[in-house]
Order: structure tokens, then C-alpha cells, then sequence
């Protein structure tokens, strides 16, 4: 099988932001809120709204499972207070839902967690737990900056994060580490925003001694890890100077970096620097690059492309990124595979 770890499901039928339109309009007066049963959409929005976009592109691009989760940069946990981002949060998981009820062969569901500025993260708790355990969820997404880009939180190694951990572990899932929208007019959303968050976490990570607390949790950095693969010696020259063990060691059980990487030179070196075992395969598509590359011909986010072009892998490798690291990462999803006999 061929597994992209990395989906959102940024074509949504527009009932979708018009309802959030709605919530964030009644922030000053809650008795105008919106329900959750106002949002109304049809299964066959929802087909329409896959069949010439994803579904399109798994069977273009020769891919057969993505794991889903609501978009990103919708997630905008900087708006309102907690309780507004729990109803926005289930009403999306609730969506992703009916799309891998809809298409199971397709996709398998990942959650947004209700996170807010300031909110301590076991507040997250009850909706990861009703995604993992009532809807068949099998990861979720973690933003370690809910703020939007002014990151007032503590770093992902403080004890502040541990009661979500813990719980987290207890469910077998993992977290791909994802900010969404900035509100900091000084980082663009998808081009610096999101790239400066997964350099920040895993400096974060390095810095810290996370996984001798949780040495079964599993954090996924995404889009090919921002800034590491290319400064891998400095993070090795960094964590010798904090006293750290190499990076293989201190690390690498317990963090993956997804091929979000949108040309060859690029997954390529992802591919040099990074151990096989810590790749697994991603397209994010349709995510933050949807044009065609005028010097390919083909979609920026084509990233298996790149991966069946690079010579770095040899056939075995290229399984491993593919499909063996994501049932080892995703153990939940290894375990549904199996019961189907995939």
C-alpha cells in the first residue's frame, strides 16, 4: 500500500465556513452562537467535494490510503475561549468522520484537538478520546502554538503538556505536530509560519528529555521537518553542546518527519540526512502548494514523485516510507489493516 500520513480536507462544502463565519460573529454574544445542527450538508456535498479533488488525485497519483484530518489553518485555536474551539473542533472531526464512513478504503480519520491560549491541554482529553473511541480515530493533530504566532506557551517538553501525553500513550496514538492560521502579521501562515513550527519543535524536542518520561509516544513533524534536515549539523552540534546524546539516540525512536517537500533536491536530502526508519510518506495535498511546477509539468505536491525519482532508497526503503512506518507509527491503523487483511 502506498499511506499518506499527512491529508486535510481543505475542500470542504462551504456550509462549513459559513457556520464558522456565524460562531465567530457571536463571540460578544453567545445567545447568537450557532448550532451544530444548523450545519447542514449532504453526503453528496461530500462526495462532490472529494470525487474531482482527493479522490481525483489518490487515483492520479497511484496512492491508496490518506490519513485525514480537518484543515489546518481552519483550526484557528486563537479565536474565542475553549469552549468555542471544542464545538469547532468536534463539529470538523464530526465531518472528517462521515467522509472515512463514506470512503473507508480512502480515508482513516485524525482529530483536531480543542486547544486554546492558555487552556492547559487536558482539556483535550474528552474529544480525543470520543474520536479515537467512538469514531475510529487513530492519531491527532497538536499545535504547539495556540496563540497563532506569538507562541505563549510552554515548549512541548514542559510537564504543562504531560496529562495529554500520558493519554495519548494510553490510546496508542500519535501527534503530528501542526500549527495553524498566524495571526502575527510577520510570518506568513504556510510559508514561514508552519516551516518555523516544526524547526521550533523539534529544537524544542532536542533541548528537552520528553521521551525518557514517554518513551512509547510518537510525534510526527511535518513538511519534511522545516529547517532539520538541511541544519542536521547544527542540531548535532547543538545538542553535543547541551550535554545531549546524538540525535539518532536521544530522538529518533520517538520523532518522524513526514516527504511534504515540493521538489526532488529537497526530498532527496530529506532522504540522505534522515534514517528511513523516521520517513513517512506525505503529499499534504490539497494543501499549501496546488499549482503545477511550469519546469515539471506535474502538481508541486506530487511528492510521490519525488520519492520513487530519488536514489537514495532502494526498493525495500522505498516500502518502508511508503507503507511499513506508518502502520509502525499509526499502530491503530496497522491493526484495522490487518482485521481487512492488507
Amino acid at each position: 500500500m502506498i499511506i499518506d500520513c499527512h491529508g486535510h480536507y481543505t475542500t470542504a462544502p462551504a456550509e462549513l465556513e459559513a457556520w464558522r463565519k456565524r460562531q465567530i460573529a457571536a463571540l460578544d454574544d453567545p445567545s447568537k452562537a450557532p448550532r451544530r445542527s444548523e450545519l447542514a450538508i449532504r453526503d453528496d456535498q461530500i462526495r462532490e467535494s472529494l470525487e474531482n479533488a482527493q479522490l481525483k488525485m489518490q487515483r492520479d497519483r497511484g496512492t491508496d490510503l490518506t490519513i485525514f484530518s480537518p484543515r489546518a489553518s481552519f483550526m484557528a485555536h486563537h479565536i474565542g475561549n475553549e469552549a468555542v474551539s471544542r464545538e469547532w473542533s468536534q463539529l470538523c472531526n464530526d465531518l472528517v468522520h462521515r467522509v472515512c464512513q463514506l470512503y473507508p478504503d480512502n480515508f482513516v480519520g485524525v482529530c483536531q484537538l480543542p486547544q486554546s491560549p492558555g487552556a492547559k491541554p487536558e482539556g483535550c482529553i474528552a474529544e480525543l478520546e470520543r474520536c479515537v473511541k467512538e469514531l475510529g480515530f487513530i492519531g491527532c493533530n497538536l499545535n504547539p502554538d495556540p496563540s497563532g504566532g506569538h507562541w505563549k506557551e510552554p515548549p512541548l517538553t514542559d510537564r504543562w503538556w504531560y496529562p495529554l501525553y500520558e493519554k495519548m500513550v494510553e490510546l496508542e496514538v500519535p501527534a503530528m505536530v501542526h500549527v495553524s492560521t498566524s495571526c502575527n502579521p510577520a510570518f506568513h501562515t504556510t510559508g514561514a509560519h508552519y516551516l518555523n513550527a516544526d524547526t521550533t519543535a523539534f529544537m524544542q524536542l532536542l533541548q528537552g528529555d520528553l521521551f525518557r518520561d514517554f518513551p512509547d509516544l510518537k510525534l510526527v513533524i511535518p513538511h519534511g521537518g522545516g529547517a532539520v534536515p538541511y541544519h542536521w549539523g547544527r542540531f548535532r552540534g547543538l545538542a553535543m553542546a547541551l550535554g545531549k546524546p546524538e540525535i539518532e539516540e536521544h530522538l529518533l525512536n520517538n520523532v518522524f518527519f513526514d516527504t511534504c517537500v515540493y521538489h526532488q533536491p529537497g526530498i532527496d536530502l530529506l532522504t540522505k540526512v534522515v534514517p528511513t526508519d523516521n520517513i513517512l510518506f506525505a503529499s499534504e495535498m490539497i494543501g499549501a502548494v496546488r499549482d503545477v511546477d511550469p519546469r515539471s509539468g506535474h502538481y508541486f505536491d506530487d511528492t510521490k514523485r519525488y520519492v520513487d525519482a530519488t536514489t537514495n532508497l532502494n526498493d525495500a526503503q522505498r516500502a518502508q516510507v511508503f507503507e511499513a512506518n506508518a502502520r509502525r507509527v499509526y499502530p491503530r491503523l496497522d491493526r484495522a489493516l490487518n482485521a481487512r487483511g492488507l
